[in-house]
């Protein structure tokens, strides 16, 4: 993600990228070690995103968002409120009620954390993204201070949803809700079917927001 921020020019497009991560604690930039209550045998890594400790593994989907906020006139305020838009749209579509807490940035199902984000801008460009609980195995979250809150409660959305989907569906189903509220079209090359763990979605035709938050 770095590499690809740095080497952009003016005119690349926006992509986002679809991934599912081995079990792996993160910690954000101000990451305080603390909030790491017993990794265990898991792995600690520390990130240069935003927010404090995080669970990734096996079951969530995890949606990387690329972005030239420049080009776009997008401040961070707002494209995090639009992608807690584009998971509660998500959730909507599963039949499940989800909410946002302007005191912590995240997508909240009844009090309990569904979705996690965290991003990084350099150079008005932006990438890292947001993490949602599908099917993984919560008993990790017990481990950490979930982004920076003990005893915060987590949720997913297999236990939400009667006839729950697999997870590519779902990530290509947030994927879409996400680039609807960016108001973007999302182009897969010819001749490619955008498969799960596959080749990054191309967005176009973002809209221009012309924001003035930070």
């Amino acid at each position: 993600m770095r590499a690809f921020t740095d080497g952009r020019g003016p005119g690349t497009p926006d992509e986002m990228w679809l991934l599912e991560h081995p079990s792996v604690f993160t910690l954000g930039q101000a990451g305080r070690d603390e909030h790491i209550l017993d990794a265990g045998g898991i792995p600690v890594v520390h990130s240069d995103r935003g927010g404090q400790a995080t669970y990734h593994g096996p079951g969530q989907v995890v949606l990387y968002l690329l972005l030239d906020l420049r080009r776009a006139g997008l401040g961070v305020k707002r494209l995090v409120r639009l992608l807690e838009q584009g998971v509660i749209a998500l959730l909507s579509r599963e039949g499940v009620s989800g909410t946002a807490r302007p005191d912590a940035p995240g997508v909240y199902v009844d009090g309990a954390k569904i979705a996690s984000l965290g991003l990084r801008v350099r150079n008005g460009r932006c990438y890292h993204g947001v993490a949602l609980n599908v099917d993984l195995n919560l008993g990790p979250f017990a481990r950490i201070n979930p982004c920076g809150y003990p005893g915060l409660a987590v949720t997913r959305l297999v236990d939400l949803v009667e006839a729950p989907r697999g997870l590519a569906v779902v990530g290509d189903s947030l994927a879409r809700c996400v680039a609807t509220s960016l108001g973007a079209d999302l182009v897969v090359e010819p001749g490619e079917t955008a498969p799960w763990n596959g080749p990054p979605r191309h967005l176009s035709a973002l809209k221009n927001f012309s924001d003035s938050d930070a």
